[in-house]
């Protein structure tokens, strides 16, 4: 109903509900609402409860705290900190090198950057944990011109801004792995840093309630309005509201434009995103209006003001600013008489410096501590209203502003008169754009020091290593999976349970040890750990559960060693690389091991794994169910036959194809080795398979081998001419050995098997001794592992492998012999396994008939006898390849 058919009685209800606010306070009010909408529901009709508040400030003129700082001497530090940022920028491109760079971000946000500096952000010390800032990615100038007036960075280093190759530059944006003493978090790929920073307040949660680490942190991240669109950027947003995440603040940036032009030209962003976070259980505190708006808002008596506010859409409000007061004066104030006669004692330059509350520090200061110190035990989200471009004239309001990264002579002046810094017109006329520090007694370097001081230090910063020894135990502890299976058939999955539940019970390493799961445990055969060692949950377990007096009942509890993520890949993920950098974060390294269904895997957060290496994440992805044929029944969606060659990608990240349970136990405590014991940067992603068969047992002579990515499993090539070598890794080794038993019973050729590990592995060292090899062109030319351990063996080399052709084929120049490779290129579909292999020309009689194939290209045997394989197998020549159907 939009029409009012009794409006004395409207006024009765409002003038009853101003006076609950204004005797007994807003939350009596808000309570008297939500009573009056249950009631209503109550009755069966459908009457919703608002989501939106008015398009004004959350928290009222008389709310407000003191300022407890000194505002003139703030405003001076800011203006000086936004040349250096704005130099910065235009410095680097003035090169002819197209450096790029960003200026209007963090002209829209710096003072809100510079209440959390100033105020409210701590530093890691022996009391406090520190808060973490996940800092907004196209800002970082603006972070670097604050590190540079506090002496941490150098003029030489900013003038180095996006030169890093020579040494001593500045990365483009928050990238650790870059600057490893400084960025915490690299957040430019939009919306992985809102994801992240939900979950990595949901492990700091999870540490606190393990009592691992002190509370009193938290998890601040600054986003921009456009990256709310970012599916990641609120996907998540109900996990903190239901685990009441108050270590966890948003302060989203509204300076209602993106790169091409306004977020929401049609509609209210704002207004928008208030709606979903309050719908999500979060505080959200509006902060639209600047300290200027304030008397006008007071002299409005009919409301007609917040009306207005009301009706206008944020294109119209772009326009505004980037027209100026008279526009403004005649679009927005025009509208209605009663609001032009508001303000006619305003000159138009009074109208535009109407200011948005982005851009007040009052207004900010007050919303920040609310976040902090009245937020209802619920996370927070500000929502600031800014202006891009904020103070440049030549890119205010501008739709072009985001690309804005050169000014001219004229526009400089304009922007050093603005900030006020002792720059001349001779250097500006003379092509120079001076940085500025004031001086170290200076009155502004003073109230710095003393700030962040107060405060525990300067950050950001960033932690290398984490203090103490970790001892992780030897590969002997675990001899029952090393040893050899007997008749018994198991999967390698099941065999990484097995490993896992016996690290979690170790004395020295296992409460660090961190099972994540994306609502699968139960297809890998982890349930058993439910109730020994419990699931997570923040509100521990308030009902019964279902299955409560069966043995591996679902237990959640405060206190559970497991994460169940939901299925949620990207969430499940962000947790991992959360506890897998709690190292540099808290001091403290977790052991984190995710264990997910590997097609939804680096295919699907792919950009979240790219992040954990820039992180220097340590811990270990295991793509359980993997194989292109091994996962038989699922069909195109879930079989996985290319993700060994997508980690391949990330530098730091190791991968394995392990076959056998020997294997998977050597991998583990290798990387626990490397990662936990000598905090190497890498972090691991091996593939198990739920395929049970017969497992052998270790011997001391594979060790090295498997590390390395190949060793010898079957030396069986004596003195024939007839010799062949197989490769085989994962499930499709099962097949390669069963083809070698055809091949030396039926063919009578011998046979070496040879088991890869690693691809990927065996191919990084190939190019890192060409590398060398090329560096040292007169040094003893050394060989790739791959060379060193076939260049003895006769024979072709056959590779087949349950993965795309390219991962076997990475390594062919440093194979001495001829070499084929057999692989699963195509989209899967569901069989049984032995369809699958025949379907994709991977099982034991394509083997045969490639290795065969290969004898005879040599001309060791006929062509004949290949002919008569391929009838024999009963292979159609004329199969369609698995390529194409």
């Amino acid at each position: 109903m939009e029409h009012d058919i009794d409006t004395i009685e409207t006024q009765e209800w409002l003038d009853a509900l101003s006076s609950v606010v204004r005797e007994e306070g807003a939350d009596r009010a808000q309570f008297l609402l939500k009573r009056l909408s249950d009631q209503v529901t109550h009755t069966g009709d459908s009457v919703p409860f608002a989501i939106n508040t008015p398009f004004r400030n959350t928290i009222r003129l008389e709310e407000e705290p003191k300022y407890p700082g000194d505002n003139e001497l703030e405003r001076k530090i800011r203006a000086i900190i936004r040349w250096n940022a704005v130099a910065m920028v235009v410095r680097a491109n003035k090169s002819g090198d197209d450096l790029g760079g960003h200026i209007s971000s963090f002209q829209s946000s710096a003072t809100l950057y510079d209440i959390g500096f100033n105020h409210f952000w701590r530093a890691p010390t022996a009391t406090h944990p520190g808060d973490m800032v996940y800092f907004q990615g196209h800002i970082s100038p603006g972070i670097y011109a604050r590190s540079f007036v506090e002496g941490r960075l150098s003029e030489d280093q900013l003038h180095n801004f996006r030169r890093e190759v020579d040494g001593n530059g500045l990365s483009s944006y928050p990238h650790p792995w870059l600057m490893p003493d400084y960025w915490q978090f690299p957040t430019v790929s939009m919306g992985l840093g809102p994801i992240q920073a939900i979950y990595q307040a949901h492990v700091m949660r999870y540490m606190e309630n393990h009592e691992k680490i002190e509370k009193g942190g938290r998890v601040w991240a600054f986003l921009g309005d456009g990256e709310m669109d970012e599916p990641e950027s609120l996907g998540a947003i109900s996990l903190a509201g239901r685990e009441n995440l108050d270590n966890l603040n948003f302060v989203v940036n509204c300076n209602l434009q993106r790169l091409d032009g306004p977020v929401r030209g049609n509609g209210k962003i704002i207004q928008e995103l208030e709606g979903m976070f309050r719908g999500a259980g979060w505080n959200v505190v509006k902060v639209v209006w600047g300290r200027h708006w304030d008397r006008l808002f007071a002299n409005d008596t009919k409301g007609l003001l917040q009306k207005r506010m009301d009706e206008v859409v944020d294109g119209e409000l772009q326009s505004y600013k980037s027209h100026g007061g008279s526009y403004t004066r005649e679009h927005f104030f025009g509208k209605y008489p009663e609001l032009a006669e508001l303000v006619k004692d305003l000159s138009d330059e009074d109208i535009f410096r109407l200011n948005r509350g982005g851009h007040d520090p009052y207004k900010v200061y007050a919303a920040f501590n609310r976040a902090v110190n009245d937020n209802n035990g619920k996370p927070t989200v500000i929502l600031a209203h800014t202006v891009k471009g904020y103070g440049i004239e030549a890119g205010e309001a501008k739709n072009m502003t985001h690309s804005l990264k050169k000014l001219s002579v004229d526009d400089l002046k304009q922007f050093r008169d603005r900030c006020g810094v002792p720059v001349s017109d001779a250097d500006l006329d003379a092509g120079q754009i001076p940085f500025y520090r004031p001086d170290e007694n200076s009155p502004e370097m003073q109230y710095i020091r003393n700030h962040r001081n107060t405060l525990g230090g300067y950050i950001p910063i960033r932690r290398r290593e984490a203090e103490g020894k970790v001892t992780v135990p030897t590969l002997e502890a675990f001899d029952s999976i090393t040893k050899d299976s007997g008749d018994r058939e198991i999967s390698t999955t099941m065999n990484f349970v097995r490993l896992l539940s016996q690290l979690m019970k170790d004395k020295a390493i296992g409460e660090r040890i961190v099972p994540i799961v994306p609502d699968e445990a139960r297809t890998f055969g982890m349930e058993g750990m439910f109730r020994q060692f419990g699931i997570y949950s923040a509100l521990g377990q308030t009902y019964i559960p279902q299955d409560k007096n069966q043995v591996m009942w679902y237990k959640e509890d405060l206190k559970g060693q497991i994460l169940q993520e939901g299925i949620n890949e990207s969430g499940a993920m962000s947790s991992w690389i959360a506890a897998a950098t709690s190292y540099s974060t808290y001091n403290y390294q977790l052991v984190p091991f995710y264990a997910y269904y590997s097609m939804f895997g680096f295919q699907r957060i792919g950009d979240l794994a790219w992040a954990a290496g820039d992180l220097q994440a340590r811990g270990f992805l295991i793509g359980a169910t993997s194989g292109r044929t091994t996962l038989n029944g699922e069909g195109l969606q879930h079989q996985d036959g290319h993700s060994h060659i997508l980690a391949g990608t990330i530098p730091n990240c190791v991968t394995y194809d392990a076959t056998y349970g020997y294997e998977i136990a050597t991998i583990v405590q290798d990387g626990l080795r490397r990662m936990i014991e000598n905090q190497e940067n890498v972090f691991y992603y091996i593939t198990t398979l739920n395929e049970n068969y017969q497992h052998p047992g270790l011997e001391p002579e594979m060790i090295d081998g498997i590390k390395k990515g190949m060793y010898l499993l079957e030396d069986g090539v004596k003195k024939s001419k007839q010799a062949v070598q197989l490769f085989g890794s994962g499930s499709i080794l099962q097949e390669v050995r069963a083809a070698a038993e055809m091949l030396r019973n039926d063919y009578k050729v011998e046979v070496d098997v040879w088991a890869v590990t690693s691809y990927n592995e065996l191919t990084r060292d190939g190019l890192e001794v060409d590398r060398q090899n090329l560096l040292h062109p007169e040094a003893d030319q050394a060989e790739a592992y791959v060379t060193q351990m076939l260049k003895a063996r006769r024979g072709p080399v056959i590779s087949a492998s349950d993965y795309m052709k390219n991962y076997g084929n990475q390594i062919r120049k440093w194979v001495p012999q001829s070499y084929t490779v057999l692989g699963t290129d195509g989209f899967g579909r569901s069989d049984s396994r032995a369809k699958l292999r025949h379907f994709f020309e991977v099982d034991r009689n394509w083997i045969t008939v490639a290795a065969l194939k290969a004898l005879a290209d040599e001309g060791v045997i006929e062509a004949k006898v290949v002919t008569k394989a391929i009838k024999k197998y009963a292979l159609d020549v004329n199969k369609p390849n698995p390529m194409t159907v």
